[in-house]
């Protein structure tokens, strides 16, 4: 079977992850109005948001080596049972540390379902289409953080917003199951044989990080990732401060999100017209200078508009970046190096909130986004000096009838 000759398994990807990732996105600012309820303030507020990443900080690598020599499709019905599990447990927590745990393994559950469906597409997609591949697997990311914020901002509210917030991680565990739908049979059966046939030496971590392209992608992803794992858990805040409704704050978070998802729908033709290399560089500058701007008293209208142009810069880092480290990884390491890739994303994700925790403890809680848009800017100025090809690249012309399976593990 050529690569992409049956797209019916990333459609129905797509469609799993638009549920597993609403329900995080429904979660995590659920996370957040609970924990305020319950006495929390923006330290331990960073300090949950981190513990998130902290378990598939050290799950992320052995997941990655796992499945560079075995199948990607056991990993996601594992990765909802700890999401949905995750959500519905810290709905019915009733202390900070609990919450804490279960936010944590949520964040498990959303690695494990993320390498899985990373290293699938991988697998399933010629190297001619991955950025549109990766671009379009991201769109299930992108709707479930436009509904997600949408349905809690609807949810949370009241008085009793410690009873909201917990209905609506239930919910949220809920709705999260619902991915199991999708999963049936999707990764192929010639890529699983192929996968199960590419046994062999492991390649050393150090020298799949020092493959020309591979750091570069990682840094990005990183900093694209901190910048919307902090707006989710901190624009709540930044809300509280400044008055305005939760069911608002779920509508400039969706509108986020949408614009993220116009984005990688444009991605095909903004690739041809800039190249990967300025792309990313523009984006990311960008989105620096709209980050920083958020810490601005600005009115909502004002700050809806930075939100959707944000959105839309931030939605190039991740699909670009998953194909810059697939094609820079040295053979029969592919998901190793995008195991790697996450876990910068999961040492963002701890450092970036704990970090916005002290600032905003110190200097209030619009404080973090400057931070972001010092950490957006460094990444533009990784982006400009990163490759506009990775070194894996030119092999494909030479094999454009390679098999699914072979592709997967060459």
């Amino acid at each position: 079977m050529v690569p992409g000759g049956n797209r019916g398994w990333l459609l129905r990807l797509v469609i799993a992850f638009g549920f597993a990732q609403g329900a995080v996105s429904m979660a995590r600012p659920a996370v957040s109005y609970r924990a305020l309820a319950l006495g929390a303030d923006e330290r331990a507020i960073g300090v949950i948001a981190g513990v998130y990443a902290l378990l598939p900080l050290f799950a992320a690598v052995p997941l990655g080596r796992r499945t560079d020599h075995g199948r990607c499709a056991p990993l996601l019905p594992v990765g909802v049972v700890l999401i949905s599990g995750g959500c519905a447990l810290s709905g019915i927590a009733d202390s900070l540390w609990a919450m804490a745990v279960w936010s944590g393994v949520m964040g498990l559950g959303h690695l494990c379902f993320v390498i899985g469906a990373q290293s699938l597409v991988a697998r399933q997609s010629a190297p001619h289409e991955q950025d549109r591949n990766f671009g379009h697997f991201t769109i299930g990311a992108s709707l479930g953080q436009l509904v997600g914020p949408v349905a809690a901002g609807a949810l949370i509210g009241g008085p009793d917003m410690a009873g909201t917030s917990a209905l609506a991680l239930i919910v949220a565990g809920a709705g999260g199951a619902v991915a199991f739908t999708s999963l049936w049979r999707i990764e192929h059966r010639d890529t699983a044989a192929g996968s199960r046939a590419g046994h062999g030496d492991r390649v050393p971590v150090q020298r799949i990080l020092r493959a020309r392209g591979v750091p570069a992608g990682i840094f990005v992803s990183l900093a694209v990732l901190s910048a919307t794992d902090i707006l989710t858990a901190y624009l709540p805040v930044v809300g509280e401060h400044r008055g305005i409704a939760p069911s608002v704050i779920g509508l400039l978070l969706s509108l986020r999100a949408a614009a993220t998802i116009a984005c990688r729908l444009v991605l095909t033709p903004l690739l041809r017209l800039l190249g990967r290399s300025l792309l990313l560089t523009v984006t990311c500058l960008l989105a620096a200078v709209l980050c920083a701007g958020i810490a601005l008293p600005v009115p909502v209208w004002a700050l809806a508009l930075m939100l959707a142009v944000l959105g839309f810069c931030l939605g190039v880092g991740q699909p670009l970046s998953m194909t810059t480290v697939v094609q820079a990884a040295p053979d029969g390491a592919r998901s190793t190096a995008l195991a790697l890739r996450l876990t910068g994303n999961r040492l963002g994700q701890v450092a970036a909130p704990a970090t916005a925790g002290l600032i905003a403890g110190v200097a209030g809680a619009a404080a973090p986004f400057v931070m972001l848009g010092v950490l957006l800017l460094l990444s533009s100025g990784v982006a400009l000096r990163s490759p506009a090809k990775p070194v894996a690249e030119p092999v494909a012309p030479r094999r454009p009838g390679v098999s699914l399976g072979r592709k997967s593990d060459d």
